[in-house]
Formats: C-alpha cells, sequence, structure tokens
C-alpha cells in the first residue's frame, strides 16, 4: 500500500470541527482573525469587532471578547482577485451607475469588476479568470490595501 498524505474530509461535521478548532486557537492566540485552506474547503474565522487587519479591538481584555464567528468558507479552487494598490473601492463607475458585478454574475478573463481609486484617479480591476463571483469580500466606498482580496471567483470549468 502506497504510503501518502490522506485527503482531508470535508463534510460540515469536518467544517464545523475545524472552525471550534480555529476559534479557539484565535482565542488562545489574541488574534482577530483567522483562515485556514483544508482539502477543498477554506474557513475564515473572525472575532466579531476586529479591525481590517485582523486585530482585535483596542479596548478590553481578550477574555472579554465576544466568541469568534466564521465568516467564510468557500471551495478552495476559488481563484482571489486582489487589490494592486492602496486606494477606495467602488463597485461601480458612478454613485448612480450599477455595479459592475454582482455574487452570483459569470464574468469573462478582463471584465472590469470594479474600479480603486486612488490619488483622484480610477484604476479598472479586471477578473483574473473567467467564471462565477462567488463572493465580494469588499463593501462599496471602503479603503482597501495592496494584495487584499476583492473578489473569489469560482473559474469557469
Amino acid at each position: 500500500m502506497a504510503r501518502g498524505r490522506a485527503r482531508p474530509e470535508t463534510s460540515e461535521q469536518a467544517v464545523v470541527a475545524l472552525a471550534r478548532r480555529l476559534g479557539a486557537a484565535l482565542h488562545e492566540l489574541g488574534l482577530g482573525e483567522i483562515e485556514v485552506a483544508w482539502g477543498d474547503v477554506r474557513v475564515r474565522v473572525q472575532r466579531p469587532g476586529a479591525t481590517a487587519h485582523g486585530a482585535p479591538p483596542a479596548s478590553g481584555a481578550p477574555d472579554a471578547a465576544p466568541a469568534p464567528v466564521v465568516t467564510d468558507v468557500v471551495p478552495s479552487s476559488s481563484v482571489s482577485v486582489e487589490s494592486p494598490m492602496v486606494g477606495t473601492f467602488y463597485r461601480a463607475p458612478s454613485p448612480n451607475a450599477d455595479p459592475y458585478v454582482r455574487e452570483g454574475d459569470v464574468v469573462k478573463e478582463g471584465q472590469i469588476v470594479c474600479v480603486i481609486e486612488a490619488m483622484k484617479l480610477m484604476n479598472e480591476i479586471e477578473a483574473k479568470v473567467g467564471g462565477r463571483i462567488a463572493k465580494i469580500l469588499v463593501e462599496n466606498g471602503h479603503a482597501v490595501e495592496y494584495g487584499q482580496p476583492l473578489f473569489l471567483i469560482e473559474p469557469a470549468r
């Protein structure tokens, strides 16, 4: 029998068990957020009220913080579209316009999915792959950092 790495089980019970272990690690280490890819699933657990950088809020001791929450469980096969710069994320070309994309929309590679305003310039951000928008990870009008994930796209097969 060949020895190899066993593929992790991705049942609902296994995901719940993983989320509980991550929540315990979050509390034990005093983190604001933790994300793990495991088998076909990626799980992100975040402490309520954590800042955008994942740190717990400055007020109160870690023991007084509310219990962590699972914020995302998505297939690890999803492709992330990251911000190529620091700026402000906008889902539409203007305040009165429809958003470029919504969750569930099918996009083509190179299709514009949002704009990022940086130094009064609007920079169009394109989809890296064709597929379905699985998750929009940033709220309209919020600041983004370089490399921050903006969208998750489930690639077309």
